[in-house]
């Protein structure tokens, strides 16, 4: 596909918890982060340009546990709308092993009118 967007991250200190491992609040703030590093990428290629996008839905399976100095590559990309929703993967890979799973849903919403924007159901594919 694409519209995959890929990164990686060392695992630092302060993404570990009591049990030494990555605190499950890292990998969503991760989430979040990846998305919005994404649109930065993409918006110009788009009319939404103004536009931010507000998460409406979030769904995390952690599958493995990651460790302090580990290499975490996370992917993440849009799949089609469903309607005003635009669902996204992010997926995080450590060695090559898929280790934790998100699936979100997401909203565009127009900061100045407080409104939420409608997607055009071929919207992405003006992307690729």
């Amino acid at each position: 596909m694409d519209l995959i967007y890929e990164k990686q991250i060392k695992v630092a200190e302060g993404h570990i918890d009591q049990n030494n491992h990555v605190n499950n609040v890292q990998y969503v703030h991760w989430v979040e982060e990846v998305a919005a590093e994404h649109w930065d990428l993409l918006k110009h290629k788009t009319e939404y340009v103004n536009e931010v996008w507000m998460l409406l839905d979030h769904h995390i399976q952690y599958k493995k546990q990651v460790y302090l100095n580990d290499i975490i590559t996370v992917k993440t990309y849009p799949q089609a709308p469903e309607g005003a929703k635009q669902p996204r993967k992010v997926e995080f890979y450590c060695n090559g092993e898929l280790v934790v799973d998100s699936g979100t849903l997401w909203i565009l919403f127009d900061p100045e009118t407080k409104k939420i924007k409608r997607l055009e159901k071929n919207w992405l594919e003006k992307l690729i």
